[in-house]
């Protein structure tokens, strides 16, 4: 027990712990979304939605505990992870809020239509766009992540490291 708790206190350990439900989770409840609403079932809707909102909003503790441990991760990859550590924290950064726009149409989608009944196709539809677009990005930020310290997905060169790089 004393060792899963060290674990939970080591941000990189949280940060791979957590990673996966903004992309893995977010697709399980986009496909239940579609199918409530090919069902025409509210109720179907609301439980998907509420996991659409959960797994979007985990993109913030699953952002700010890679912020934390970039560092420690930094130190600890090769030249080439060091590479892919900054693109994928770069396009984490530039990607996040795609999330946080996905939980709020959620949220919209979810409680919306109690006060204006005409809302619910509306918004149901714009959270499933902004959900497959949140899934894109999160596909899209883990594609650089996976090659961090995995030299067994390296089957292209890094990616060059701008000027601008992040040097914190």
């Amino acid at each position: 027990m004393n060792a899963w708790f060290r674990d939970l206190s080591q941000p990189e350990y949280v940060h791979v712990l957590l990673n996966p439900l903004p992309v893995y989770g977010l697709a399980i409840a986009l496909f239940g979304l579609l199918a409530a609403t090919y069902l025409r079932s509210r109720g179907g809707q609301i439980t998907a939605l509420v996991l659409i909102f959960a797994t979007a909003a985990s993109a913030w503790p699953v952002a700010h505990y890679g912020d934390e441990a970039y560092d420690r991760v930094l130190s600890m990859a090769d030249e080439p992870g060091q590479a892919w550590l900054d693109a994928h924290a770069r396009r984490a950064d530039d990607l996040v809020w795609v999330f946080y726009v996905t939980a709020a149409l959620a949220a919209a989608a979810i409680f919306g239509p109690k006060k204006w009944p005409q809302s619910a196709k509306p918004l149901v539809f714009i959270t499933t766009i902004a959900a497959a677009c949140a899934l894109g990005a999160g596909s899209y930020i883990g594609y650089y992540g996976g090659r961090i310290r995995h030299r067994e997905f390296r089957n292209v060169p890094p990616p060059p490291k701008p000027a601008n790089a992040r040097a914190d």
